[in-house]
């Protein structure tokens, strides 16, 4: 079970991918969070994780350095035990929370968009201006201590022609887990749509050559897509489970099943003061378990993520409707992603094989590359 902290909807850029909505600032008190985490003891079992977001977290590092030292204090001689991740813009990262972060073992997951030409189209401060030359100073901090850390970079209509460009451009920085989305709720056209299988060709030709030369990364959606065809039975098992997995905590202490969803009251489903409202959250669990009409017919919807409520709630405005665009590009990415499988399968490659058959590759992987 992940707990996310929004610990405010404040933040210090003016990027349209805020997760939270409302205008009005707010910020979750010391008494709420401390609240939140003994919600998340209660009902999360042994491994607790703990995700501060926003907004931009590092407003709050006090509130997150008092979190944290709740959770020490409240995990003494329990049975379970907390981890914690923050997502960043970066634009607040500095050495001093970075050798913070590597003392409590918080991992931490960056915002960067790429190249110059595509961050700074959507990645602006608030007062226009883009943060690329900001940031892009910071991110061998980040990984000479932390090489693990992800890199989180949303595509837009606007920025969909630098897709391979920027990848290699942040593989190429050093990061080796490379998350791309793209923004669904964007004014996609056909044209943009060929543009991306354009893009997804040139990755699929980038992925091939870094994994015969046997070096090790990871490139979301193409490891989602060919782990959904390798493992397509329990693949189906692994579906957006709303409100199971993870709550969203606000600023005010209400509860909801997602991080779209903060800010959202109809979709809340209880406060850090009274707990989780159980029939809520069961109603929101079992209305999105339910097939999508659109989408029964389908063959390819054990792999599709159709299924994801707060990525509907986005860009359909309704978690029972999908989204064209989405439609659009599973269609386009999975042929891509699969003859690029099929290619280093029927070569046997080593780091291919290991990577998508060997359960505990990330473990050995992680083990090689500390000794």
């Amino acid at each position: 079970m992940h707990f996310t902290f929004h610990l405010t909807n404040d933040c210090n850029m003016a990027c349209k991918y805020c997760y939270v909505n409302g205008d009005a600032i707010s910020t979750m008190s010391l008494e709420t969070a401390r609240r939140a985490v003994d919600l998340a003891a209660e009902i999360g079992g042994e491994s607790l994780g703990i995700v501060f977001f926003g907004g931009e977290p590092l407003l709050k590092k006090e509130l997150i350095y008092e979190i944290i030292d709740y959770c020490k204090w409240k995990e003494k001689g329990q049975n379970y035990g907390f981890h914690y991740k923050i997502t960043t813009n970066g634009l607040l990262l500095d050495e001093e929370f970075i050798k913070y972060s590597l003392k409590e073992n918080l991992f931490i997951a960056l915002s960067f968009d790429g190249v110059q030409k595509a961050h700074d189209k959507m990645r602006v401060d608030k007062a226009g201006k883009g943060t690329y030359d900001r940031l892009v100073d910071k991110l061998p901090m980040l990984i000479d201590a932390r090489p693990y850390a992800p890199v989180m970079m949303v595509v837009s209509p606007d920025t969909v022609k630098f897709y391979c460009e920027s990848v290699i451009f942040l593989y190429e920085k050093g990061f080796k887990y490379i998350i791309c989305s793209l923004d669904y709720s964007g004014a996609w056209t056909d044209d943009h749509m060929e543009i991306l299988k354009r893009e997804y060709k040139k990755l699929s030709k980038f992925y091939y050559e870094r994994t015969i030369s046997e070096e090790k990364f990871y490139l979301s959606p193409f490891e989602v897509k060919i782990s959904s065809h390798i493992n397509c039975d329990s693949y189906s098992s692994e579906r957006c489970e709303l409100g199971k997995k993870q709550v969203s905590a606000a600023p005010d202490g209400r509860l909801y099943p997602c991080v779209q969803f903060v800010g959202n009251s109809f979709y809340s489903i209880g406060n850090v003061l009274t707990g989780i409202d159980e029939n809520k959250r069961q109603e929101l669990f079992y209305r999105n378990e339910e097939e999508k009409e659109s989408c029964k017919d389908c063959a390819v919807r054990k792999r599709c993520n159709h299924h994801c409520g707060c990525l509907n709630l986005q860009t359909t405005g309704n978690i029972d409707m999908v989204s064209p665009v989405l439609c659009a590009h599973e269609r386009i990415v999975m042929p891509i992603a699969d003859r690029l499988a099929e290619t280093l399968y029927k070569k046997r490659n080593g780091m291919f094989i290991q990577k998508h058959y060997n359960d505990v590759f990330p473990l050995i992987s992680m083990i090689e590359d500390k000794t």
